[in-house]
């Protein structure tokens, strides 16, 4: 019976129990076009970061509410004076005192009669309050009337729909960069597969080769050149097996996968997908986010036109304070002793007069804003209207450059097949089986491009016309 030794038996356990981790902490995605646009449009970070976008203006509104709400403040204030203040105030006490002796004719010592003095009596230095000190209070306001904060009030819910179409936006853009990509990775596939198959083809036209020369029907040459274009092939199979782990790892990039997890694709190409888009759809500008969106804005700016307008009129708040306070010659406020009170409610009237023409500025500004915005609206319909023809075009010559390529690929094809027959038969010649295999390759990798570009050309329609799935 097989036993393991300590060390080993540790070895061993820790082993398995890394492998197990792993097995565990990789996780496997297989996942469609659509399914990874909506795995996108619940974990890509930008679509995330639109969303919170969102709660953070959704908070901006509450802030801005709390204004038409009333303010209540509480404040507790207490002071101690290690020397109270001193008021110097005009001696007033003099005066009296001299005035008595003037008026009675009391002479001074010298036997002159005592009068005013000519410079005045000077001042008195006083200190009033006590070394302690403590006041206790709440004050509140209210707005009654502000034009700027009831029109911020109506513009609350627009600006959400702002923000949720922001996010709308993004989203559009990360689906069609994903459906592209989804289908490049499929296109790429393809290419591969056809690859191998001419690696098959070579390598067997190799052995083939390697026998006939073996026979005295071939030349060393054209073995040489058989190995060379299967070592380009090789190569370039390698390069498109290295754009496929790196397109790989870009989707999951762009969708949020983490690069550790394993994404397989569980669409196949296919042309009737591609062929059943209908063109002739009517443009609704209505169905772009970006249409939407700016539309939104042009009533945001309307808004703040009406927000300056509104800030010419006078604005009316209520306030009241009640409060309390205590004065001690020593720190007895918890003791027995007088607390007086003050309280008092009234309201107050701002009026704007003249401020500089600033609000006049501030208007206008909106107005040219608001004009920008709409330059902008116009501007973004003709470029939707040259989205959608150029998007037509484009499909339109793709699909005919499709099944152009198409045919030629099985004509390509056939041509090899009948070279290679040709060559095995000793008819033909090895250059012209090594033109036929070149051929052959350029029309495949033609009809893989055509059928990229014409995935394109689709996404890239529905796009335009704003019914991306």
């Amino acid at each position: 019976m097989f036993k393991l030794k300590p060390t080993r038996a540790f070895l061993f356990f820790i082993a398995l129990f890394i492998f197990a981790e792993k097995c565990i902490a990789q996780k496997k995605y297989e996942l469609s076009a659509e399914q990874s646009v909506d795995y996108a449009m619940k974990n890509a970070i930008d679509v995330k970061n639109a969303l919170l976008d969102i709660q953070i203006q959704k908070q901006s509104n509450r802030e801005f509410t709390s204004i038409a709400l009333p303010q209540i403040n509480a404040s507790i204030n207490g002071t101690h004076y290690f020397d109270i203040p001193t008021t110097t105030l005009p001696d007033f006490i003099s005066p009296s005192v001299y005035n008595v002796l003037v008026n009675n004719g009391v002479r001074d010592g010298s036997g002159n009669p005592i009068t005013f003095p000519n410079n005045g009596f000077g001042s008195v230095p006083a200190k009033f309050g006590t070394s302690w000190n403590a006041t206790g209070g709440v004050d509140f306001s209210q707005i009654l009337f502000d034009g700027q904060v009831f029109v911020g009030l109506k513009a609350r819910s627009a600006v959400i729909t702002l923000a949720t179409q922001t996010a709308e936006v993004t989203k559009e853009q990360i689906k069609a960069n994903v459906y592209k990509l989804y289908y490049q990775l499929l296109v790429g596939k393809q290419q591969a597969t056809s690859i191998d198959a001419n690696i098959d083809r070579f390598e067997k036209l190799l052995r083939d080769t390697r026998e006939i020369y073996k026979n005295g029907f071939a030349e060393k040459l054209d073995v040489e050149k058989v190995e060379v274009q299967l070592n380009n092939l090789k190569t370039e199979k390698e390069k498109i097996y290295d754009q496929l782990i790196m397109g790989n790892a870009g989707l999951k990039f762009l969708i949020n996968i983490p690069q550790k997890d394993s994404l397989i694709q569980t669409d196949t190409l296919s042309l009737d997908k591609i062929e059943s888009l209908v063109l002739n759809d009517s443009v609704n500008y209505n169905n772009r986010k970006e249409y939407q969106q700016l539309s939104t804005a042009i009533k945001l700016n309307e808004y703040n036109i009406k927000r300056y307008q509104y800030s010419k009129y006078p604005s009316i708040v209520a306030f009241g304070t009640y409060s309390k306070n205590a004065q001690r010659g020593e720190f007895t406020f918890f003791d027995k002793g007088d607390w007086y009170t003050t309280s008092l409610i009234g309201v107050k009237m701002s009026i704007p007069l003249f401020d500089g023409n600033a609000r006049n500025a501030r208007i206008q500004k909106a107005k040219y804003e608001l004009y920008k915005v709409k330059n902008n609206m116009t501007r973004l319909q003709d470029a939707i209207d040259m989205e959608v023809a150029n998007a037509r075009v484009k499909i339109s010559s793709a699909l005919k450059t499709l099944e152009t390529q198409k045919q030629n690929t099985a004509l390509a094809e056939k041509v090899y097949n009948s070279t290679k027959i040709k060559y095995e038969q000793g008819l033909g010649s090895n250059l012209e089986i090594y033109n036929a295999q070149t051929e052959l390759k350029v029309a495949q990798n033609n009809y893989y491009g055509a059928m990229y570009d014409a995935i394109v050309a689709k996404i890239d329609f529905l796009k335009a016309t704003g019914k991306l799935p």
